[in-house]
């Protein structure tokens, strides 16, 4: 299958970094991107997005706890409890799917977010080697995890 190109990967890139500016007015430092492996571990709460149609793949948002409840602390929700967690987390991927779709056409399915607690969630999801994004945003690391390719 043929791999995305630098240019694609950019935009989950931009996507990270325009959500958070835009959700919390502080821009996230990419700290930065590489080819990863299964031995990758993630944070303790993870949005899972499933590519289908003309990619196949998976996005995958990986995110701190503490993380997760600043930034609903700064949009106004006050409970910070697993389930809204799990809610925050899958809201981030499947936003930053949107904006994937947006790119790359009718032609990307995107799936629902599947929302996950621990950082086992993520190896088991990803294949050999996805595109990973570390990033900070206000002195917590979070990641994203892309593992998309576009069917022959």
């Amino acid at each position: 299958m043929p791999a995305l190109l630098e240019d694609d990967l950019h935009l989950f890139v931009d996507a990270v970094k325009h959500y958070l500016t835009t959700t919390t007015r502080q821009s996230p430092d990419v700290t930065s991107a590489f080819l990863g492996d299964p031995t990758l571990q993630g944070y303790e709460y993870n949005g899972l997005i499933s590519f289908s149609g003309g990619f196949t793949g998976h996005l995958m948002v990986s995110m701190p706890q503490a993380m997760l409840r600043e930034l609903l602390v700064l949009q106004h929700e006050h409970n910070v409890s697993d389930p809204h967690l799990l809610d925050a987390v899958g809201e981030v991927a499947n936003t930053l799917a949107g904006n994937a779709r947006k790119v790359f056409g009718a032609e990307l399915d995107i799936s629902v977010p599947v929302k996950l607690k621990g950082a086992q969630g993520m190896v088991a999801r990803i294949r050999a080697r996805p595109f990973i994004i570390t990033f900070r945003w206000n002195h917590h690391p979070a990641l994203v995890c892309v593992d998309l390719e576009r069917r022959a």
